[in-house]
């Protein structure tokens, strides 16, 4: 389902950083899902020893669809509320295990703060008994709140923050209150923690059929139908590739700076409604049609970053434009001509 290409260019990216990880055992969280899954393809070709623990609330279902990876990792059954930890020690963290259902977001609000929240402080408290000597905590973009229109690329140092008395800032708060936990844990008990803002994503095993625009997009060209944008399409988003992500994420793990947070993401800003024409002309969907109706996501503005500092620090940048990440995303699925 990943392009061989892209596995070669992981493969390339990181062969100087492995080296760092040889010998190294880690426990992860969330590593089934889209960004976990990426890791793994990744960390499965490096030709280091290394062993990973995976947690996963269904490990026969994900030893199913990726059989390769459930040979090479150990995989124990639990989810972050219930588990029973493993044996240590672990010399590596990376906790990934959050809901970003936007459905759970705006049906059952505590259920994703508590879930953010509890279970990062549980993970941390884990860090310590493992005696870890890295974690990885994956966090978003949403803690920063609305981005204003006239800031183009928000930084890690922007003030801003989601609106506390709105029930659909629990994933945004959420991801806050777990960051806060991450520089307690730092400063009171010594762990060396850090931080990747993840903003939105594009790529093969991205599922096409949940809240994500650019997915639905892509499903709809596929199957040579209208791409119909709900809203107006004012809302701006930017997208990173998929291999570019896990190489982002595994030199944060490996090389970031100790309580450092780094903003991952793309900073090629597009509108809605320029996605869905986009991945019409890259696909060949018969029409693009908006309808303008209300918003009613988290963020209808802007949600792009600024990724100087993980650039300048980590020396990573992206290697696969817009166009091409859909082109491939659809090409990973199924779609054959366009």
């Amino acid at each position: 389902m990943i392009p061989p290409a892209d596995l070669a260019a992981m493969d390339a990216a990181l062969a100087p950083l492995w080296p760092r990880l040889d010998g190294a055992r880690l426990f992860v969280t969330g590593g089934t899902g889209f960004i976990g899954r990426w890791m793994l393809e990744a960390l499965a070709r490096a030709p280091i020893a290394v062993e990973a623990v995976l947690l996963s609330r269904d490990p026969a279902r994900f030893a199913a669809q990726a059989p390769h990876l459930a040979r090479r990792f150990h995989l124990i059954a639990g989810d972050i509320a219930r588990f029973t930890p493993p044996p240590g020690p672990f010399t590596h963290v990376i906790h990934g295990a959050a809901d970003a259902s936007a459905a759970l977001n705006a049906h059952d609000p505590l259920c994703m703060f508590t879930t953010i929240v509890d279970g990062t402080r549980r993970m941390l408290d884990c860090a310590r008994g493992w005696q870890a000597g890295r974690i990885m905590f994956m966090s978003s973009g949403a803690v920063y709140g609305a981005q204003p229109p006239d800031v183009p690329h928000v930084p890690e140092t922007w003030p801003g923050a989601p609106d506390p008395r709105d029930p659909q800032s629990a994933y945004g708060e959420g991801k806050r209150a777990a960051e806060m936990l991450c520089a307690i844990y730092g400063r009171q008990f010594g762990l060396d923690v850090v931080t990747t803002r993840i903003f939105a994503l594009l790529g093969p095993l991205l599922s096409l059929d949940i809240h994500f625009a650019a997915g639905n997009f892509i499903r709809d060209a596929m199957a040579g139908r209208t791409i119909r944008v709900e809203s107006a399409g004012t809302a701006v988003r930017s997208y990173l590739y998929a291999a570019d992500l896990a190489v982002w994420m595994w030199t944060a793990l490996i090389a970031g700076r100790a309580g450092a947070a780094y903003n991952v993401g793309s900073e090629e800003a597009v509108s809605i409604a320029d996605l869905a024409r986009l991945t019409a002309r890259v696909l060949g969907a018969p029409e693009v049609e908006i309808l303008g109706r209300p918003d009613p996501g988290w963020n209808p503005g802007r949600y792009v970053p600024s990724t100087a500092l993980i650039r300048r620090e980590l020396g990573v940048r992206p290697t696969v434009a817009l166009d091409e990440a859909i082109r491939r995303t659809a090409f990973s699925h199924g779609f054959s001509h366009g």
